[in-house]
């Protein structure tokens, strides 16, 4: 299959989506490029677009022309990414997220965690593009990601079968889908893992980094009723609707903060010093944000604020990995690992490109992977323009794997640097999520 042709079939998916939204006229007109589909928001009666993507530049047309109303809509000045209508501008920028919050308090500091750019002669590598390398810098990289993992990784990730009994109702219930199953499934196995090392103790703070709508917290914080003096923290820097910590009856069990984990300090938060110990979890914690809760973690032990006599040590340290490929130099914690076997940060930014061939095995959109699955049923197909052959969806995605432990181990130097005993472990079956590996740490000297 050509490109042209697959090009001609997105474009023919893209005119019938088309119909069907102009057949139904209360949806918005906008093309989510990202989704590969229209908008699903619905608009008022005689207009296109719904109000987040009603075109400013209409609105500048307008006023130019003499015609302006007050129905017209502008950027917003504090975020251009969004747009408001003109007449309620001023009441927009005293509600709107980007405005300035004013004083903030004082577990927030701007880029705390956020780690340090380095100096660099080419600085734009987010333009970086595998299949614009040369093939022998390409194989070059394979080679070096195959040679560490043997090195390092390799036959190393044990499998934890573990699951905590909370949730055996849970998981019984006919209404649940397929989706919801599978997070019960991870939720139960983390608890598990939490129980069977012993970390359910009394007077005990347990921070859920990234902790979306709160599922892992929830079931958390129903094991706390029998464990004086704990609480779950529950730390993100959105706030979402439907949240399940919501439902929890006791409040006193369960603290919502809204903070990003860049300009998290854990030591000046002042809920986590009337308990004796921390315990960070999480499930899943995206990309770079693990690598900003490594560092907040690690940092809180070092304070030298006055809050370190006050705020206890993080002991233990439960995270479920995933995305990689949204991993970014400037935050990660495992700089040194790469450095010291030679591999630059052009190196780390096509390894993160290479990660999401684990779960995808092309890193392509849907209607490009068929086209190559059609190919390799035909090997001398399998050719680009420098005669080079490509490598196979199954080579990919073994490729993307070995990319991904790579940069998680990383993340276990830095731990241990910093007086962690660490490992990777398989926590649930790959038919559970191909996101099944989580890092787990101890602190040393609380190990014994």
């Amino acid at each position: 299959m050509s490109e042209v042709t697959i090009n001609t079939e997105v474009e023919a998916k893209r005119s019938r989506i088309r119909e069907n939204v102009q057949e139904n006229e209360a949806n918005c007109a906008h093309w989510v490029q990202r989704k590969k589909r229209f908008c699903r928001m619905t608009v008022k009666a005689g207009h296109k677009y719904c109000g987040e993507h009603h075109p400013a530049v209409d609105s500048a047309v307008s006023e130019q022309a003499g015609t302006y109303t007050g129905n017209s809509r502008v950027p917003c000045p504090l975020d251009e990414k969004h747009t408001v209508f003109k007449k309620n501008l001023q009441k927009h920028l005293k509600i709107c997220n980007a405005r300035d919050k004013g004083e903030l308090p004082a577990y927030i500091e701007k880029g705390i965690n956020a780690g340090v750019n380095d100096v660099d002669p080419y600085p734009d590598h987010s333009k970086l593009r595998i299949h614009d390398l040369p093939d022998e810098e390409f194989q070059k990289i394979i080679e070096n990601i195959k040679i560490l993992y043997v090195k390092f990784i390799e036959n190393t990730i044990g499998y934890l079968h573990q699951h905590h009994k909370l949730l055996d109702t849970e998981l019984t219930n006919p209404i649940y889908g397929p989706e919801t199953r599978k997070h019960l499934v991870q939720a139960a196995a983390l608890l598990g893992i939490l129980e069977s090392e012993q970390q359910l103790q009394k007077s005990t703070s347990y921070i859920e980094f990234g902790a979306g709508k709160g599922q892992l917290a929830f079931y958390l914080a129903q094991l706390l009723e029998a464990l004086p003096d704990s609480q779950v923290i529950l730390v993100d820097r959105m706030s979402l609707r439907h949240k399940k910590d919501n439902k929890i009856e006791d409040r006193s069990l369960v603290h919502r903060i809204r903070a990003d984990i860049a300009d998290f300090r854990l030591s000046a938060l002042e809920l986590v010093q009337s308990t004796q110990r921390c315990v960070a979890v999480s499930k899943h914690l995206c990309g770079a944000a693990t690598d900003l809760t490594l560092r907040c973690i690690t940092q809180s032990m070092n304070s030298s604020d006055g809050a370190q006599s006050k705020s206890p040590n993080t002991e233990y340290v439960l995270i479920a990995l995933c995305c990689h490929h949204r991993c970014d130099w400037k935050s990660y914690v495992g700089k040194s690992f790469f450095q010291a076997h030679g591999l630059t940060r052009s190196d780390f930014v096509i390894i993160t490109k290479m990660a999401s061939w684990a779960i995808c095995g092309t890193g392509m959109s849907r209607e490009r992977r068929r086209a190559l699955e059609e190919q390799e049923k035909n090997p001398e197909d399998i050719i680009d323009a420098s005669g080079t052959k490509k490598l196979s969806i199954a080579e990919r995605e073994c490729i993307g794997v070995m990319s991904k432990r790579i940069l998680d181990y990383g993340r276990l130097q830095f731990m241990k640097e910093h007086g962690y005993e660490a490992m990777l472990k398989f926590y649930v079956e790959r038919n559970v999520t191909l996101e099944n590996v989580c890092l787990i740490a101890r602190k040393l000297d609380t190990a014994q």
